[in-house]
């Protein structure tokens, strides 16, 4: 059971990490808004791959440090779609997904009589289809990543993080550019 509350406690300050990486970057118009978690991410995600071993042998809240390590991570990943998103998607738990599957396909298969009172009952195919795909990742991820842990170890997940690290470069770099300029300019008057 308390192993169970560090993790939740470790994803619950992602997900606050998160929306303050968000709130502070949207309050100052930069281009890395959604890049700073991302970001984040990729640094937490190097340190799991390549001190993962050592980690796992340290106590946190109940639970080994790797595993606070991964709430956190998902955390910030779960907040950070959640907002961009506008809490349409969660990419960190399977079973909302497949809920919303179930509720579309329901939809889907719902018989609509002819002048019905209530009006028609419609499926959103396109949300269908995005949540079928997200379930499929979630799957395909699952076996990757198990069979990638399984042979290689905690390494396995580098790739990721530098993949993470080459999206949340662009806007980062936007932000560098704006602010060496602004900088410039201000030296200039």
């Amino acid at each position: 059971m308390l192993g169970g509350l560090g993790g939740v406690l470790s994803f619950i300050l992602g997900a606050i990490a998160s929306t303050l990486l968000v709130n502070y970057s949207r309050r100052r118009r930069l281009h890395s808004e959604n890049a700073l978690p991302l970001l984040c991410e990729a640094a937490l995600l190097l340190c799991f791959g390549l001190l993962g071993a050592t980690l796992a042998s340290i106590e946190g809240l109940f639970v080994p440090l790797t595993v606070m390590l991964l709430c956190f991570i998902m955390g910030l990943q779960n907040a950070l779609i959640t907002k961009l998103s506008r809490a349409e998607i969660r990419t960190t738990h399977i079973t909302g997904i497949v809920t919303d599957i179930g509720i579309e396909l329901g939809k889907l298969l719902y018989w609509n009589r002819h002048g019905e009172q209530f009006g028609r009952v419609q499926v959103d195919r396109q949300r269908l289809q995005v949540l079928s795909l997200l379930a499929l990742y979630f799957f395909m991820g699952g076996i990757a990543g198990a069979f990638g842990f399984n042979r290689l170890g905690y390494v396995s997940t580098l790739p990721l993080a530098l993949l993470l690290i080459s999206l949340a470069l662009v806007p980062m770099l936007d932000d560098l550019r704006s602010g060496w300029r602004r900088f410039r300019r201000a030296r200039q008057m």
